[in-house]
C-alpha cells in the first residue's frame, strides 16, 4: 500500500506556530485541517464518525471508495428529515427540485440517504429539509475514524498543533503581563510569617500557611511550599521562579509578594499529569497576619524536637547526680 505524507503539512505548521494567523476555517475542523481526497482512500467500505454542526441533526455514516470517489449511506436520527442538499439553505430553494436527495428508507428512528462525499476532514455545507423549511447545516466526514489501512496518506497531528498553538497563546498572554514589584513592608529586613490562601486548579494542590515571609530591603517576598513536588516553575507577572527544593521534595519558590489582602494571579507548571500543564491560580497574602518566623510550623515542630533534647539531657544530668548522691 503506498504511503505518502502530505507536502502541505511543514507549510502549515509554520503558518500556525510562526505567523499564528487566523484560520478562515469552519467550525467543525480543527485549526489547519487539510481535506483528503477520494485518491487518498483504499477502495473498500468503511464505517466513518460524522460531525454536525447542528447539534439538533446527529448522523453516523458508511463510506465507500471506489476508483478516487467517494460516496456514504448516511443514517440520519429521527424522521424529520425528509431531504437533503448539497449547499445552503437558500441554494437548496433556488434550485431544481430534481437536485434534491430523498430518503431511500425511512425507519421508525431514522432515515437513510445516499450522498456524494468531496472530502473528508472538511466542513460542507449540507442543507436538510426539516418538516416545512431547508435549515443550513454542514457535515465532516472524520478521516481519522477510519482504519489505519483505509488511508493512503499521513494525517497531521492535530492535538499536537492544538498543543502548540495553546503554548504560543500563553507565551503571549505573559509577555502582556506587567511586571510584579515586591510589595513594600515597614518591617525590619530579616523573615517572618504570613498566611496566605491559594485558589485555582482542581483544588487538590494546597501551599503551607502560614507560609515564610523575607523581607528585603523593606520589600516582601514569600517562600511558598507546595503540597506535591510535581511543580518545577511558577509565573509571576514576566518573571518565571525555578524550584529551589531538591528533587522528591515538595516543591518551593521564592516569589514577590504583589500586594497584600488581595488576589495575585500566578501560573504554576505541574508535570503531575505526564506531560508539563500550566495551572492559574490566585495567592491571597495577609498583611495583618504577619508574625514572627516562630509560628511557622517547622518552626513549631523545631521547638517541640529542641525541647524534647533538653529534657532528655537535662534527666540524663539528674540522673547522673542522683546516682552520685546514692553512692
Amino acid at each position: 500500500m503506498r504511503t505518502k505524507t502530505l507536502p502541505i503539512l511543514c507549510i502549515a505548521a509554520l503558518l500556525a506556530l510562526c505567523l499564528a494567523l487566523p484560520a478562515a476555517a469552519a467550525p467543525l475542523e480543527a485549526y489547519g485541517m487539510l481535506p483528503i481526497y477520494g485518491q487518498d482512500v483504499a477502495d473498500g467500505t468503511y464505517t466513518v464518525a460524522v460531525a454536525s454542526a447542528d447539534p439538533d441533526f446527529a448522523a453516523a455514516a458508511e463510506l465507500t471508495a471506489s476508483g478516487g470517489v467517494l460516496t456514504a449511506k448516511l443514517t440520519v436520527a429521527g424522521t424529520n428529515c425528509l431531504g437533503l442538499y448539497p449547499g445552503t439553505a437558500a441554494e437548496a430553494e433556488a434550485a431544481n427540485p430534481a437536485a434534491w436527495i430523498s430518503a431511500e428508507e425511512i425507519t421508525r428512528d431514522s432515515a437513510v440517504f445516499s450522498v456524494p462525499v468531496t472530502a473528508l476532514d472538511r466542513a460542507l455545507d449540507w442543507a436538510y429539509y426539516d418538516e416545512d423549511a431547508w435549515v443550513d447545516n454542514q457535515l465532516l466526514f472524520d478521516a481519522a475514524s477510519l482504519p489505519p489501512e483505509a488511508l493512503l496518506v499521513t494525517l497531521p497531528d492535530y492535538e499536537r498543533i492544538a498543543e502548540a498553538l495553546s503554548l504560543l497563546d500563553s507565551a503571549e498572554e505573559t509577555a502582556a503581563l506587567e511586571p510584579v514589584e515586591a510589595a513594600a513592608v515597614e518591617l525590619e529586613d530579616g523573615e517572618y510569617a504570613v498566611s496566605v490562601d491559594l485558589i485555582g486548579g482542581s483544588g487538590k494542590a494546597t501551599v503551607v500557611s502560614p507560609t515564610l515571609l523575607v523581607v528585603r530591603d523593606g520589600r516582601a517576598y514569600a517562600r511558598l511550599e507546595w503540597s506535591s513536588s510535581n511543580y518545577d516553575y511558577m509565573i509571576v507577572g514576566t518573571e518565571t521562579y525555578w524550584n529551589l527544593s531538591e528533587e522528591g521534595a515538595n516543591s518551593v519558590f521564592e516569589i514577590p509578594v504583589g500586594c497584600w489582602d488581595t488576589e495575585m494571579p500566578v501560573i504554576a507548571d505541574t508535570t503531575a499529569m505526564g506531560t508539563p500543564h500550566e495551572v492559574s491560580y490566585t495567592l491571597t497574602f495577609y498583611q495583618d497576619s504577619i508574625a514572627g518566623k516562630g509560628t511557622l510550623p517547622r518552626e513549631g515542630a523545631k521547638r517541640v524536637v529542641v525541647t524534647a533534647l533538653v529534657i532528655i539531657v537535662l534527666g540524663g544530668i539528674l540522673n547522673h547526680f542522683l546516682k552520685k548522691r546514692r553512692a
